[in-house]
This record gives C-alpha cells, sequence and structure tokens, in this order.
C-alpha cells in the first residue's frame, strides 16, 4: 500500500518489486527482491563473470542474477 511505501521510505529500505524508471535487461531477479527507483541493471561494462553476493547480485555468463531478499538501493548501476 502506500502507507507501507511510505513507512519503508521513512526507514530508509525499499519495497518488495522494481522501483519507477528502473530499467532491466538480460537479468535474473529472484524472489522477495527490493530494487529501488532509477536502478539500471543492464551489465554496462560487459562483464561476463562477477560474484558480488554481498551487494545483492552476482553475474554469470554476462547474465546478472539479483539474489533472494535483496536489496538493491536507488540510482545503482549494475
Amino acid at each position: 500500500t502506500d502507507a507501507d511505501k511510505r513507512l519503508l521510505a521513512a526507514k530508509g529500505s525499499v519495497p518488495i518489486g522494481i522501483g519507477r524508471n528502473s530499467h532491466v535487461k538480460r537479468a535474473i531477479i529472484d524472489k522477495n527482491a527490493r530494487i529501488g527507483e532509477n536502478v539500471k541493471i543492464i551489465n554496462c561494462d560487459s562483464v561476463k563473470e562477477a560474484a558480488r553476493e554481498t551487494d545483492g547480485y552476482f553475474i554469470k555468463s554476462g547474465i546478472v542474477t539479483v539474489i533472494k531478499r535483496a536489496l538493491i538501493p536507488s540510482g545503482t548501476v549494475i
């Protein structure tokens, strides 16, 4: 609900789902992931392999996977 979104925003968190003006290309988003607004998950540097689980994602064969219950803050570019 809108009230839930306001409460999460006040705590510095992000609701489950993909935020406004975010772009996702060649990616897998696992369940209960939280992706903020204006996020770009597009593998802009064409990275083939990367282990960034502490940041909430990894890249394998050029495909970004956002892990379960990850939080990708607003404005992030992957």
